[in-house]
């Protein structure tokens, strides 16, 4: 287990680029990352690597039935992992990068473990340089917060290493994250919308776009 400082404050310099270096290829290499978004910190897998998926679901102790979350860099990756339909496109222009987590249909190639079987998958482009800069490097990674399966959401990494100490190959520690509260989860399917949990962005906010 290591804890990698990476202070990205006034500016992403050497340190953090090592940082970001380090947890790729732990990523790559089949390992958990706990990584910094602009919500609240993340653990992260290769989706694709189903042993490293299947270690995520042990590690935060969460049942095999609740499925997981990615985490992209931009749209070209999204479209590999997720089938946008119109209403999912007006949420990522407007949102994304940004708290909106959105379920839509899945691409084939996604594994069956990291949606619990179903055939839709939830997707977001998080709004942190150090997440963005590791997925550019890895692919799509989880995201799901850094905490034991019911326990409270982890907005500092101190938090994360109580939850899972050695479980965790590298946490990155970047300070308090910015917003402190989780993205908000958005279902769409056909013209159906559902606001699954009321995160940092409101329904308000989601119906706007979505009617304009």
């Amino acid at each position: 287990m290591k804890i990698i400082k990476c202070d990205y404050s006034n500016g992403f310099g050497v340190q953090c680029v090592d940082a970001v270096m380090a947890a790729a290829e732990d990523i790559s290499a089949g390992k958990l990352v706990v990584y910094p978004t602009e919500t609240v910190y993340g653990i992260g897998a290769d989706i694709y690597n189903e042993s490293a998926v299947k270690n995520l679901y042990l590690a935060k102790k969460r049942p095999f039935d609740m499925p997981l979350s990615v985490a992209v860099s931009d749209m070209a990756m999204l479209e590999k992992v997720a089938v946008l339909n119109e209403n999912a496109e007006k949420l990522v222009k407007a949102f994304l990068p940004g708290p909106l987590t959105i379920i839509v249909k899945k691409q084939p190639s996604v594994p069956d473990i990291v949606t619990a079987s179903s055939q839709k998958v939830g997707i977001r482009i998080p709004d942190n340089r150090f997440a963005l800069e590791l997925i550019k490097r890895t692919g799509p990674i989880i995201t799901t917060s850094a905490n034991l399966h019911s326990h409270p959401d982890a907005v500092n990494v101190d938090s994360a290493v109580e939850d899972f100490g050695s479980a965790v190959d590298t946490y990155i520690d970047s300070g308090a994250c910015n917003l402190g509260k989780p993205s908000t989860i958005v279902w769409l399917m056909d013209n159906q919308v559902e606001i699954i949990r009321q995160g940092a962005i409101s329904e308000k906010q989601i119906l706007e776009v979505i009617e304009c």
